[in-house]
């Protein structure tokens, strides 16, 4: 099964390694390994480019293929593996063993990072001796890889809808393009609340605010009223025409949580239903 591309924003979208970097530096206090290891996956092979704990650079822009030693065995199952003696392993084929062997690794885990059915990138764990790793180890690379799954996730649908968004000419008065733009910045403000990265969030929210003033002829205007990020939201779901429970759903609050941001919104606004908020809200392009 072909990887389906995906079509990122140089301005928007940090690099996927960043992240990769970070999770991996937590993981390797949380497993209590000495060795901890990463790469991307790129046109179908595996790129091994961070490291942890590494006495040499023989593993370092390591390519694996499909199939191919641990890490592609693991690309080509799309789950955790394990060798308790790499050298020996009945379990791998043996493409690898003078980078490995040669960095003094015994026991290895490794655990793809799977989005979408494919794998994006595979996380590693290795010991120095010979023997079963513990579940505690293990269960820190699934849980960082399933962390890390989500985030590559949050930012693949961010970079679909703003190519999505390109589609829709400037200025243009298509009722249904501009229903369609109120739909992506609704959930690019999601999609900021959902994402664990402060400074992707920051984006997606200033992106979201830019496209309620360039849509209200506002760009450059500073709106007299202020809301808070999440007041903006559940008015943002309430312009598509959502009701409270179902607002509450999509945000992950409860519904009483919705209505009180509803409230204060309104107030600032100074206006008397949701559906006046929503029209004062467009005027001073806190909408689009």
């Amino acid at each position: 099964m072909a990887q389906v591309p995906v079509v990122s924003s140089p301005l928007l979208r940090p690099r996927d390694a960043d992240a990769l970097r970070f999770e991996l530096r937590r993981t390797a206090s949380q497993a209590q390994l000495p060795v901890v290891f990463a790469g991307e996956v790129r046109d179908d092979n595996l790129h091994l480019s961070e490291f942890f704990g590494t006495r040499t650079n023989k593993l370092a822009g390591v390519v694996v293929p499909p199939r191919a030693g641990l890490g592609g065995r693991v690309l080509s199952e799309g789950r955790p593996v394990t060798v308790a003696d790499y050298g020996r392993s009945s379990s791998i084929t043996h493409h690898f063993d003078r980078p490995v062997l040669g960095e003094g690794l015994r026991s290895i885990v490794a655990v793809p990072v799977t989005v979408g059915g494919m794998a994006r990138a595979v996380l590693y764990g290795a010991a120095r001796e010979c023997g079963p790793l513990g579940e505690r180890a293990v269960n820190a690379f699934v849980q960082t890889a399933a962390r890390l799954a989500n985030e590559i996730a949050v930012r693949d649908e961010v970079d679909r809808r703003m190519a999505m968004l390109a589609h829709r000419g400037p200025g243009d008065p298509d009722p249904v393009a501009t229903t369609h733009v109120r739909e992506v910045h609704a959930e690019l403000r999601t999609l900021a609340q959902e994402t664990g990265d402060e400074d992707l969030q920051r984006r997606l929210r200033s992106l979201s605010e830019r496209l309620a003033a360039a849509l209200a002829g506002a760009d450059g205007v500073r709106p007299e009223v202020t809301l808070s990020p999440r007041e903006t939201d559940v008015l943002s779901y309430v312009a598509l025409g959502c009701s409270n429970p179902e607002i509450a759903r999509r945000l992950s609050v409860g519904p009483e949580t919705v209505k009180s941001y509803l409230r204060s919104a309104m107030s600032k606004l100074d206006v008397h239903s949701r559906y006046e908020a929503v029209v004062a809200a467009r005027r001073s392009g806190l909408l689009p």
